[in-house]
């Protein structure tokens, strides 16, 4: 079943396909909002919040925008209102997905201190293109920018990245 069968379903009533929506989604979003916190309450806290507004503003949602990028978008506000409470620490032991070759894994101090380097914005992006394997298009969608601004803060914060390397 899509996301958009789903969601008529749920806008019809359909608890069970609330659930189910939920299910498909719950540990990405979680995953997400945990690059964000610097504990996993903080992250489960933004994820339950996300589903709420989820569910509160469906009636916001259309069908010609895609789910997951719609999905994204909320969780993304809610956890930029989040970390203007705090500051940004450091990634969660998650593993971030198809990462350059630049950056070792293992070395979760080095992608720390690395991401560190980049604005929040480009920190951002890199974690939807990365983590998230988002699209350019989608995480231009997320963050409110153009397609060719999502494609800039990606670029330029690999070559910050590439460039605070240490070998």
């Amino acid at each position: 079943m899509t996301d958009d069968e789903l969601i008529e379903r749920i806008r019809d009533g359909d608890e069970h396909s609330a659930e189910e929506l939920i299910t498909r989604y719950y540990s990405a979003i979680l995953r997400y909002c945990r690059l964000h916190c610097t504990n996993d309450a903080a992250a489960e806290d933004l994820t339950q919040e996300t589903f709420l507004r989820v569910f509160k503003n469906l009636s916001g949602y259309r069908k010609r925008d895609r789910f997951k990028s719609w999905l994204y978008t909320i969780a993304n506000h809610i956890c930029v209102d989040e970390s203007r409470k705090m500051t940004w620490k450091e990634l969660d032991e998650e593993p971030v997905g198809e990462c350059p070759a630049f950056i070792e894994l293992e070395d979760r101090d080095e992608i720390d201190r690395l991401m560190q380097r980049l604005s929040p914005e480009q920190r951002e992006a890199v974690i939807l293109r990365f983590s998230e394997q988002l699209s350019f298009t989608e995480i231009a969608k997320v963050t409110d920018c153009s397609l060719r601004t999502a494609q800039s803060r990606v670029r330029c914060a690999l070559e910050i990245m590439r460039k605070g390397w240490r070998r």
